[in-house]
């Protein structure tokens, strides 16, 4: 191998070790959504110029930790780890009352192994399926662009009112960025896409400055947990999802796991919810058809965002996806060193510095990496690890971590008036999904539609 070969795949592991022990970790934190914690450390890795192969490892390597981990509070404690594990919740809960928690876990993280392995490959493949075509999709991205808004909008539970919400959103967004560009010269794009990531955390500060808004925040007492203890099912130090799920499991996983990666560019949470149903729905045995439903949907949950990821990554290189524009975005558009070209759709970012078999061993290498660290302590360290996070992690304290870090990298790219756009389309966003269900896969697609429908829908009438 050559010296800058070994390199790369000295940074990629490296940072693929980062990237699953960090997201381990904040995966066991309930409520930490994807989009605000993922993209923000993903954009942060990205600025600090590590090389591409290990930026695409490192956030290989963070969602699929983060989308085992996850399964802990879900499971265990009954909240959700992040959004996509809210559709869990119902057949976690059936389980905790039959008194198996435990297996609710070992199933969830099992069917999110399996499938990792089998996402990773078959995006690759749809991905070199559509590569031929990406020419004619670059082209009429803008108009693709407004049709996945509306068509991710209306599957939403906002459905009809977060389409039309769309439209001032888009507008506010267009406006903003005429206001910027104008008064400094430059646009910005890190920015409006922080603001979208953390909308909600943003709404709820303000909600808490308000009497009437902080009774809606209020709670009166503290929740309390029973937790089943930790306890082997499997012999031998390493677990195997082989000897986890039973057959039909397992097949009905690689199933769900193979239809979710060749429906890119539907909604995740939509996705999960179809998946689990489909499976559940084929099974009577109510203790099998809760077990498998939990493998199913957290597999789904782990394929969706691979190949909503890779899928548009390597054919594209837009992020035509709810993944895409979203937790994957800095993979896209991270200036200056991820670039989108508004007017002329040239990219300049891991589509064009990776090629198809770099993703596929680097993608690999990143699960590898993650289910190696991360698959046996969940397995075997649950309970203590969701006692732990509950009783001695303070949530104020990781929100505070990240709001610096979001502070530090907007004043990066455009001092004060760079926060003020954060705050303002934070606010605005974070209202509109709380208040329409307008989620922020749909928001990241108006600013989208904002920075390249908009323009090319006024010189279509110019």
């Amino acid at each position: 191998m050559s010296p800058d070969l070994i390199n790369d795949i000295a940074w990629a592991v490296g940072m693929g070790v980062v990237g699953a022990v960090v997201f381990a970790f904040i995966g066991l934190a309930s409520y930490t959504d994807e989009t605000a914690t993922v993209a923000p450390l993903t954009l942060l890795v990205v600025l600090l110029g590590v090389p591409p192969a290990a930026v695409f490892t490192f956030f290989m390597g963070a969602i699929v930790a983060k989308h085992m981990t996850h399964a802990i509070p879900t499971t265990l404690l009954g909240i959700p780890g992040d959004t996509l594990a809210v559709p869990m919740l119902r057949d976690a809960q059936m389980l905790r009352d039959l008194g198996v928690p435990h297996i609710a876990l070992r199933k969830a993280l099992s069917g999110g192994v399996l499938a990792a392995f089998v996402s990773v490959p078959l995006s690759v493949l749809f991905a070199w399926l559509l590569s031929p075509f990406a020419e004619a999709i670059g082209s009429a991205a803008p108009w693709i662009f407004l049709v996945a808004a509306v068509l991710i909008a209306y599957t939403s539970k906002g459905k009809l009112a977060a389409v039309l919400a769309l439209v001032p959103f888009v507008l506010m967004v267009v406006g903003l960025q005429s206001f910027v560009t104008e008064t400094t010269g430059s646009s910005l794009t890190i920015s409006f896409f922080l603001g979208i990531a953390i909308g909600p955390l943003i709404a709820d500060l303000f909600l808490s400055l308000s009497p009437g808004g902080r009774q809606t925040l209020r709670r009166d007492r503290p929740r309390s947990f029973d937790l089943a203890p930790d306890n082997r099912t499997w012999k031998g130090r390493l677990p195997s999802p082989f000897k986890i799920l039973d057959r039909k499991q397992l097949g009905y996983t690689g199933a769900a796991a193979s239809a979710s990666s060749a429906t890119f560019v539907f909604s995740p949470v939509a996705m999960t919810v179809l998946m689990g149903e489909l499976a559940g729905s084929r099974i009577k045995n109510v203790y099998h058809r809760l077990t498998t439903v939990m493998s199913v949907r957290n597999g789904t949950t782990e394929a969706t965002y691979i190949a909503e990821t890779l899928i548009p990554l390597i054919a594209l290189g837009l992020p035509l996806s709810p993944m895409a524009a979203g937790p994957a975005a800095p993979l896209f558009n991270a200036p200056p060193v991820h670039t989108m070209d508004n007017e002329t759709g040239q990219t300049n970012n891991l589509h064009d510095l990776l090629s198809g078999g770099e993703f596929l061993f680097y993608g690999l290498l990143g699960v590898v990496l993650a289910v190696v660290l991360v698959y046996p302590f969940a397995m075997t360290y649950a309970h203590r690890a969701a006692a732990f996070v509950m009783r001695r992690i303070s949530h104020e304290a990781i929100i505070g971590a990240f709001a610096g870090l979001i502070l530090v990298i907007c004043m990066y790219e455009g001092g004060l008036l760079a926060v003020g756009v954060t705050v303002t389309v934070g606010l605005v966003g974070g209202l509109l999904n709380k208040l329409f269900s307008m989620h922020t896969g749909v928001q990241f697609m108006g600013f989208y539609v904002a920075l390249l429908t908009v323009p090319a829908l006024l010189a279509a009438l110019g």
